[in-house]
This record gives C-alpha cells, sequence and structure tokens, in this order.
C-alpha cells in the first residue's frame, strides 16, 4: 500500500501506522482554513508592526524631528542638519536593526532545528566566539582602528570558525550529528575564550573596544556598511525557507528523513552555512546580541506550531519587532545618555525565557 507522506509516496506494509512530519497532511487531511487565515493573518500582523516600528525608530531621536521631516529627509533630501541626522544615523540605525533582527531570528529557528535541541541558541556553534576572536585580533595584533575593517574581520571569524566546528563535528563514521556539532562548537568556544582573555590582558585598548563591542549595539553604523551586508542576509534568509521543509522532515529522526528523501548530510551542510551567514553578519553588524535567537523561535513555535514554513517567516518578523522595539526602549529610557541595545534584548529576553521554560509549554519541534 502507498500512502502520501509530507508530499511524498512511501510504501507502507499492512499493519504499520502512516508517518507524519511536522506539517504534513497526511492523516489528517488539508489544514482548516481557519487555522490557516489566522496563521496568514498573524504574519499580515507582524509586517505592519515592523513597518510602524521602522517609523518609530526613524523618528525617535536625540534631535526632535517631527514625521514631516523624517518623511522629506528620506524622499526629499535638502542639505540640512536634520536631514543628515536621519539619513546619516538613524535609518541605518534602523536598516541594520532590521537586518540583524531577521538574521538572529531565523538563524535560531535553524540552529533548533538542526539540533533538535529547543533551546539551543545561534552561537552554539561558536560564531559569537569566532567573531569575538577576529576582533581582538584585528585590534590587538593587526593594529586595525576603524569599525568597517573590523566588521569583515569578525565576519571572517565567525565563518572559519564554524567551518572548523562543522569538520570537528563531521570526523567519524556518524558524521555531523546534532551531539557532535554541539560538542564541537562548546569545545572551539571554550577554547576561543582562552585566547580572548589572554590578548586583552595585555592590551587595555583592545579591551576596552571589546567590552563595548561585545554589549551589542545598532549606533553608529554607516550607510555602505550596511548595504554591504544586506546580500549576506538576503542569501541566508532565502536558503533557510528552502530548508523548512527537510528540516522538518529531520524532526522525525534520521531514518525516518531518510525515508521521506531527505538528504540528510547535505540539509545539515546547508543548514550550517545558513547559520554562518546570518549569525555571522548580524555578529558582524552589531556585536553577539544575546536572547534574541533564543526566545523569538520559542514565541514563534506557541504561536504556529512546529511547522518551519510558518516558523522560519514569524522568526523573521518577531526578532526585528523585539530588536527595534529595545533599541527604541534604550534611546528613551535614560534623560541624558542611551542604552545599548544588547542590553535591553537580555533585560526583556530573560523574564521571558525564563516563564517559558519554567511553564513548559513551549511547542516541541
Amino acid at each position: 500500500m502507498r500512502v502520501v507522506v509530507f508530499g511524498r509516496r512511501v510504501r507502507r506494509g499492512p499493519g504499520e501506522v502512516p508517518i507524519r512530519a511536522p506539517g504534513s497532511r497526511a492523516g489528517r487531511g488539508k489544514p482548516r482554513p481557519v487555522r490557516a487565515v489566522l496563521r496568514g493573518g498573524g504574519v499580515l500582523a507582524l509586517a505592519v508592526l515592523v513597518l510602524f516600528l521602522v517609523v518609530l525608530s526613524t523618528w525617535i531621536g536625540a534631535k526632535d524631528t517631527t514625521l514631516a521631516q523624517v518623511w522629506t529627509a528620506i524622499w526629499n533630501g535638502d542639505g540640512s542638519y536634520t536631514t543628515d541626522v536621519i539619513r546619516q544615523l538613524r535609518l541605518p540605525r534602523t536598516l541594520a536593526g532590521l537586518m540583524t533582527g531577521a538574521a538572529l531570528g531565523v538563524a535560531g529557528a535553524v540552529m533548533q532545528a538542526i539540533t533538535r535541541n529547543p533551546l539551543a541558541d545561534p552561537g552554539l556553534l561558536g560564531v559569537n566566539a569566532g567573531a569575538s576572536a577576529a576582533v581582538v585580533f584585528g585590534i590587538g595584533v593587526v593594529g586595525l582602528a576603524s569599525f568597517g575593517s573590523l566588521v569583515w574581520f569578525s565576519f571572517a571569524g565567525a565563518a572559519i570558525t564554524t567551518v572548523i566546528v562543522y569538520m570537528l563535528g563531521a570526523s567519524g563514521r556518524a558524521g555531523p550529528t546534532p551531539v557532535r556539532l554541539a560538542l564541537a562548537g562548546a569545545a572551539v568556544s571554550a577554547c576561543l575564550s582562552g585566547v580572548i582573555a589572554g590578548l586583552t590582558v595585555f592590551d587595555s585598548a583592545t579591551y576596552d573596544y571589546l567590552r563595548f563591542w561585545m554589549v551589542g549595539s545598532l549606533a553608529g553604523r554607516e550607510p555602505e556598511l550596511v548595504l554591504q551586508l544586506v546580500p549576506f542576509v538576503a542569501a541566508g534568509l532565502v536558503v533557510a525557507l528552502f530548508l523548512a521543509r527537510p528540516l522538518n522532515s529531520l524532526a522525525l529522526g534520521e531514518e525516518l528523513g531518510r525515508a521521506l528523501g531527505t538528504r540528510i548530510v547535505r540539509t545539515r551542510a546547508f543548514a550550517v552555512v545558513t547559520v554562518t551567514l546570518l549569525c555571522g553578519t548580524a555578529t558582524a553588524a552589531a556585536g553577539p546580541i544575546g536572547f534574541v535567537g533564543l526566545v523569538v523561535p520559542l514565541v514563534a513555535r506557541r504561536l504556529t506550531g512546529p511547522d518551519l514554513r510558518w516558523v522560519l517567516p514569524y522568526s523573521m518578523l518577531l526578532a526585528p519587532v523585539l530588536l527595534l522595539a529595545s533599541d527604541i526602549i534604550g534611546r528613551v529610557v535614560l534623560p541624558d545618555d542611551e542604552l545599548e541595545v544588547g542590553a535591553v534584548t537580555a533585560i526583556i529576553g530573560a523574564p521571558v525565557f525564563i516563564a517559558m521554560v519554567y511553564r513548559r509549554r513551549e511547542a516541541s519541534l
């Protein structure tokens, strides 16, 4: 007998229970129209909320401006001081928040999917440690001082570290299993943390810059730098969306994933590349911002269920909402100064994460 499983025909013997992957229609008929409408409506509502926060982010700042001035500055720059503030400071900061948020949210969802661990963080592959080590090397050894040069050092460090972790995790007959990848990432991160500590002890300037960079910030990002990083994020998001279906199959386990026609090694390799592109770019652009890639996929699964075809779009929108809202709060919470976005996301994300773990009601992978 043949049954349809996740869009494929699989032979099933008499008496065997049909296999169903997350998001599959087999065994339960077509999805309820009401549920599909609610999910689609949620995506639309989140898109509207993101647009609203984009407007607020370009409007609110240390200098008082009106919405009319913001509109004029964006579309018809007149060379005034207000136009320069909006175009050179607020707009790149907002775009960096959108890019970084979407990258961290989707990277977290993919990371949790390939490790089959709902508490996995995008930095589990050593991305944050590799980026930080590269920044320390660039400042303390090479002598770089410009932020633009350090961003590319950070991105290269994240990419190289992820390749090393994947090679270590893929060694042996078992291949790159989730446990081996997690252990390799933890080992490499611990090693790089020692290197960072050793370099910063002997160079106070490196320590001062690293201390500021490690907090996570969107301020001071140049428009040219944001435009240079956008293609990496766009490529990572597109690949992640195409991986939704095979990652759904992997949620059933390796054997059943192979039975459904999923190429396990290739899927994991593309997933690791995706996490490197997204998390590496986000870390290079804003520093290692915590809790976004951890909490947002949990919330997305609570809203949509375990189907990654919905979890990924929700994470792509929820993360910029959290990041932009945190950045706006950081601008206005202190009377004469700003609170960095990384600190605000930690303050907001930690209680949400603790509450979800305490209630133990997060959706399973």
